[in-house]
């Protein structure tokens, strides 16, 4: 079945940088769109970067567009997010999604695979 393992979240000082993981199973992910997606508290789910396309072309929001990387080993079966120029506001529990409509876009409920979530707090 569909897996989906997200590491790599921790404390960091503003300005600082993380790379979040996601181990994915149980599927292609060349067949896949997959993204990262966060929700701050109190905050809906929103999505940040991901892959929905079928020439690989990457999507951003615009919140980190410069700052974040989305990248991917198929080899691996891993996806990554490469987050430089963390800010407080980029606080909140990230989510790795897969979903089988290549095309699906950035929205998180169109996304039928999640993971478990992994936490980043950025603070001085």
């Amino acid at each position: 079945q569909v897996q989906l393992v997200e590491s790599g979240g921790g404390l960091v000082q503003p300005g600082g940088s993380l790379r979040l993981s996601c181990a994915t199973s149980g599927f292609t992910l060349d067949y896949y769109a997959i993204g990262w997606f966060r929700q701050a508290p109190g905050k809906d789910r929103e999505g940040v970067s991901c892959f929905s396309s079928s020439d690989g072309t990457p999507y951003y929001a615009e919140s980190v567009k410069g700052r974040f990387t989305i990248s991917r080993d198929n080899a691996k079966s891993t996806v990554y997010l490469q987050m430089n120029g963390l800010k407080p506001e980029d606080t909140g529990v990230y989510y790795c999604a897969a979903d089988g409509n290549l095309r699906v876009g950035i929205t998180a409920d169109k996304y039928e695979y999640w993971g478990q979530g992994t936490q980043v707090s950025v603070s001085s």
